[in-house]
């Protein structure tokens, strides 16, 4: 079948059309740019798009060329990825804070013929690796700015490549490759994060895409007058999914930010009302309003307590539909008056009708937080693999310990291991030159094995995951390890930023931990702690005091859970450098490559393990320039205070 049921678009350029006939003068895009915001209509994104769409073919763009994208969040970059696709070539977005290597890997990989790029800086990571890049015809960048005296034999501006397809008088070519194009052609190729190893290329088809975008959409009920906030990276399969695959289908407007220094300030002045973050950003944020509450005074903190534990017994049930009582009805709308408002003001968050966060687990503290303040913040279970969605959660049904119900056409089982299989609509083609890889992860049937663990509760038919696969085992003592359950309720306190578990076949489990540099300076600076580096406050005897205080908190919190009990951390150290996706100890998405940490840090899991005090270490670090580093430092053991397990008290 090369078309939908319905009869309906069958590509994304198709979906632009739709909405340039239905919503042509309705702002598409913003921008901000030295501080002000510039929007395109839905006919000019159009006509911006057909220019760039011609420039290319004046370039000698083939059917089936992959067109690499990468640069900050800009409309213009969004429109590359839509103008390749009216062509018949294939959009390939990277990660824009990549480092040369990994940008040479994809585009070797993939073999893109040409480059669309933001910036002076992704010029330079390409001609590092240029003379290693065979296939690569032609870069074309956006900013000009710094490039003036760069050879431009294989290089064009953005604008004059725009100017050269207006001249061009191609339309009719372009018109007639995009009308070829069919539903199950390929609409991007996305690159996993890497976090076993070499990221691989996932390619999604029209069907994927369209399919997904439409039934995501429509149990959200997502309308054309909604408003998002474009700030992830565009090579996240996320990304693409909210700003293009959805924005396409409803006709929603998408926002630019002007730089990530800006985004809190631009998310205020947009104000989405369908808003996606990881929990990163939420923990940040989170992490944000106690360093300022830390700095209140004393009136401003006892409101700001008093009306968050109104919040907290209120907001999600309210948020639900649930019955409360007229006094907590009145408390909270003093609340959402003194304290819920002003600080959903601040946050950004004011208009959210939909919110979502995915990526990694988020710890129920900031879960409940968000839910307490009314904003509808609901969690979603996907993959690049799926499309995104696997599950989400429906309104009414939210909860902080689960990932919702299958998403429209998806269906779920769970192997006799645990492991989660789904089959969607959205189940990706194959992993391009990988089809070993494919075979192993998408069997003949369609279903795809997610890698995690986790079951469907009766009753409810939620899925709730527990942790990768590969990641939970057993103690020594036979009982389960799920190390992700720990690492997210110490992520909850503001001061720890990172945390890394271990303990599987062990006899106790201990963690590596980093401090939040933001949050533990403001302690800092309030408490008179005078530190020059990272690596001196890291190892400050108060500051390890304080978090010996938050792993004991959570180990009381762990021993009340019978299943996880064990996984308690007896022993921990605060790490001298934060885990850096330069140094390879994290993806571009924030996920710890656990693998490469157990090995990079080898002797300090030893040192743990073997009852020492502090241990020296030396760690190679990747600058920003590129340039190879080593940094030393001794790093102090903690011993942790571990609670009795509740259920063994109970037995007893």
């Amino acid at each position: 079948m090369h078309a939908p049921a319905d009869g309906g678009p069958v590509t994304i350029p198709d979906l632009l059309a739709r909405n340039v006939a239905r919503h042509g003068a309705k702002p598409a895009y913003r921008e901000k740019e030295f501080g002000i915001w510039q929007s395109w209509t839905w006919a000019q994104a159009s006509e911006q798009i057909d220019a760039l769409a011609m420039g290319l073919l004046t370039l000698g763009a083939n059917v089936g060329d992959h067109v690499a994208v990468s640069g900050r969040n800009r409309p213009a970059l969004y429109w590359a990825m839509v103008a390749a696709q009216r062509i018949g070539c294939i959009p390939v977005p990277l990660y824009a804070e990549a480092a040369a290597e990994e940008i040479a890997y994809a585009l070797d990989h993939c073999g893109a013929r040409f480059a669309v790029v933001g910036d002076q800086e992704q010029v330079d990571k390409i001609a590092d690796v240029r003379d290693g890049l065979t296939q690569l015809d032609h870069v074309i960048y956006l900013d000009g700015r710094g490039l003036r005296k760069y050879d431009h034999a294989a290089m064009t501006s953005y604008a004059d490549l725009q100017k050269a397809g207006r001249a061009s008088g191609l339309l009719d070519q372009v018109n007639a490759r995009s009308a070829a194009r069919t539903y199950d052609d390929t609409c991007v190729m996305l690159y996993t994060s890497g976090t076993t190893g070499r990221p691989k290329g996932v390619v999604l088809s029209n069907r994927n895409v369209i399919e997904t975008s439409k039934n995501s959409s429509e149990f959200d009920h997502l309308r054309a007058d909604d408003e998002v906030l474009a700030y992830l990276p565009m090579a996240w399969v996320g990304d693409f999914i909210f700003s293009v695959g959805q924005a396409m289908w409803t006709g929603f407007c998408v926002n630019c930010p002007e730089s990530a220094d800006t985004m809190q300030l631009d998310l205020r002045e947009i104000g989405p009302t369908y808003f996606f973050a990881p929990p990163r950003v939420f923990e940040q944020q989170l992490t944000n309003v106690m360093i300022r509450m830390e700095d209140a005074g004393r009136f401003k903190k006892w409101l700001f307590h008093r009306y968050m534990a109104v919040g907290r017994r209120v907001g999600a049930l309210l948020l639900d539909g649930k019955q409360v009582s007229a006094g907590d009805r009145l408390n909270y709308m003093l609340a959402k008056l003194l304290v819920i408002g002003p600080l959903k003001n601040t946050l950004g968050l004011s208009r959210v009708r939909v919110g979502y966060t995915a990526g990694e687990a988020i710890g129920p503290e900031i879960f409940d937080f968000y839910r307490a303040l009314g904003i509808n913040l609901k969690q979603l279970y996907g993959q690049t693999e799926a499309t995104v969605f696997i599950t989400q959660q429906p309104d009414g049904e939210v909860r902080s310990d689960t990932v919702g119900v299958p998403s429209p056409g998806v269906e779920l089982r769970i192997a006799e291991n645990g492991e989660v299989f789904y089959r969607s609509p959205g189940v990706f083609v194959e992993y391009y030159k990988n089809p070993e890889s494919t075979a192993s992860t998408k069997d003949a049937d369609g279903w795809v094995a997610t890698g995690d663990a986790g079951f469907i509760e009766d009753g409810t038919g939620h899925l709730r995951i527990i942790d990768r696969a590969k990641d939970v085992g057993k103690m020594a003592d036979g009982r389960l390890f799920a190390p992700k359950y720990v690492e997210n309720k110490l992520k909850f306190y503001p001061n720890i930023l990172e945390a890394v578990v271990f303990g599987a076949n062990r006899d106790y489990c201990t963690a590596f931990i980093n401090i939040d540099l933001t949050a533990v300076g403001n302690w800092a600076e309030r408490n008179n702690i005078a530190y020059s580096s990272y690596q001196e406050l890291s190892q400050h005897s108060r500051v390890l005091d304080m978090i010996l205080g938050h792993v004991s908190e959570v180990n009381r919190s762990v021993a009340a859970d019978p299943m996880l009990a064990g996984c308690q951390v007896h022993r921990f150290l605060v790490l001298h450098k934060e885990l850096d996706a330069d140094d390879g100890e994290m993806t571009r998405t924030r996920k710890v490559r656990r693998r490469i940490v157990e090995e990079k840090f080898h002797d300090l899991i030893t040192a743990l393990y073997g009852g020492a005090a502090d241990i020296y270490t030396e760690t190679e670090v990747t600058y920003e320039d590129g340039r190879k580093g080593k940094i030393t430092a001794t790093l102090v053991i903690c011993d942790a205070l571990v609670a009795a397990e509740q259920h063994k008290v109970a037995a007893e």
